[in-house]
């Protein structure tokens, strides 16, 4: 089950390299998003563009139409959240006896998989609930991407100190980027997990190394959308971590 988990976390870190390997540059021919192009173009990237281009247009400002667009699409998928939350709960209360099958079918691994299968079956509980929700969010968070690489506004915009179509000079958002993807793992409890703990120091290191190039925007959004997951685990995530300490005992 830990195996399946951190698998699907690689899969997501080599889609989001993917994303951002193929980012254009500043200085590339802009993408241009016509809803008639593609359904992609049509339900994703032209509706977040309009949005954001109108949030904009309240705030005055593209830094804070990005923090009003984070906290909705983090608010929309906040189902899929609450999901993968109790899926964790369900699984870490099954842990002991799963750890017990391992123990004693340790030298048949055949017999360990069926039962394991049979304890989940029994307590109607999917191993990879968990994963899906974070899959199914991927559509809605590249398209944020790229409603925010293909914005020529954007690009020709300014923050506090930053050019948002321009890396971050003084290496501030970088740094907020990788502390802040760092903090959420631990309050996340990605601490207390052996197999998953070297993600706790992968993850920062590489979204850090990522943000160095990226356009200060989507830096940006990156530490909007983690500071939004440190509170959301503060007020809705505590009772889940409740319920699996007390399994753990």
């Amino acid at each position: 089950m830990q195996g399946r988990r951190i698998l699907t976390m690689i899969l997501i870190a080599a889609m989001v390299l993917t994303v951002a390997g193929c980012a254009p540059s500043t200085t590339a021919k802009q993408h241009h998003i016509d809803p008639s192009k593609s359904l992609w173009d049509r339900f994703f990237l032209y509706p977040l563009t309009v949005l954001m281009d109108s949030v904009k247009g309240v705030l005055g400002n593209y830094g804070w139409a990005i923090l009003v667009l984070t906290v909705l699409i983090r608010l929309l998928i906040l189902p899929l959240t609450i999901k993968q939350m109790k899926s964790s709960q369900a699984m870490q209360k099954l842990q002991p006896e799963i750890n017990r099958l391992r123990e004693k079918y340790k030298d048949n691994p055949q017999k360990m998989q069926e039962e394991t299968v049979k304890l989940f079956q029994k307590h109607n509980v999917n191993p990879m609930a968990g994963c899906m929700p974070l899959l199914i969010q991927l559509p809605i968070l590249i398209a944020f991407y790229q409603s925010i690489m293909y914005n020529t506004h954007i690009r020709n915009s300014d923050f506090l100190w930053m050019h948002l179509g321009s890396a971050d000079p003084y290496y501030v958002l970088p740094v907020l980027a990788g502390v802040t993807t760092y903090l959420q793992s631990i309050l996340m409890g990605m601490g207390n997990n052996p197999q998953a703990r070297v993600f706790l120091f992968v993850m920062p290191v590489m979204i850090f190394v990522l943000a160095l190039s990226f356009p200060s925007a989507l830096a940006l959004y990156w530490v909007y959308s983690n500071l939004f997951t440190m509170v959301q685990y503060y007020f809705i995530g505590d009772k889940y971590k409740v319920k699996r300490e007390g399994a753990a005992r």
